[in-house]
């Protein structure tokens, strides 16, 4: 939609990893952000953030995607934070019921802090 080039980064913590998104999270890249999750060793207490300030668009897939790394954070004993959520991003969690369903946080470093 935008041009924007799709790109996912992982940097490792020692308090776990942050995955920061750039470009529209759709059908057609949601693919490469749920193997990118997949391919993570995440340990027990550790914490996966997913950095969406970069995203320009997200449809079901994506939403799907950000679902599905939360359910890996959990078979991993880690949680899973959001950080810099675009406010329509935000607004569609809030509508189709998942506000509640991911902690958020204004940037990576403060999820990592908590």
């Amino acid at each position: 939609m935008t041009g924007t080039p799709f790109s996912v980064t992982t940097v490792t913590t020692g308090a776990g990893a942050v995955v920061t998104v750039a470009g529209e999270l759709d059908v057609a890249t949601a693919p490469r952000f749920r193997a990118g999750v997949a391919a993570l060793a995440l340990a027990r207490g550790q914490v996966l953030v997913v950095d969406l300030g970069g995203v320009t668009f997200c449809d079901s897939s994506g939403i799907s995607a950000l679902i599905a790394a939360r359910n890996v954070a959990e078979a991993a004993g880690a949680d899973i934070a959001l950080a810099a959520v675009p406010a329509r991003l935000s607004r569609t969690f809030g509508l189709i019921g998942l506000a509640d369903f991911f902690p958020t946080y204004p940037s990576a470093e403060d999820a990592l802090r908590d």
